[in-house]
C-alpha cells in the first residue's frame, strides 16, 4: 500500500481540484473546496517526498 499512497493522493489531489472548480462557481462552499485542496496537496507531497528520507543504515 505504502508503494501506491502517493498516487492515491495524487489522485484525490485531482478531485479536489475539480471540486474546488465547483466552489469557484459557487455550486460548492468554498470553505469547505479550500482547505479539501489544501489537505490533498499537503497529503501527496508528503508522500512523495517522505518515500526518499534517509532512515539511517
Amino acid at each position: 500500500m505504502r508503494h501506491y499512497s502517493p498516487w492515491i493522493f495524487l489522485f484525490l489531489t485531482c478531485i479536489a481540484f475539480i471540486i474546488n472548480l465547483f466552489g469557484l462557481m459557487e455550486l460548492v462552499s468554498k470553505v469547505i473546496t479550500l482547505p479539501l485542496l489544501f489537505v490533498c496537496i499537503y497529503l501527496t507531497l508528503f508522500a512523495f517526498v517522505h518515500r526518499h528520507t534517509y532512515r539511517g543504515r
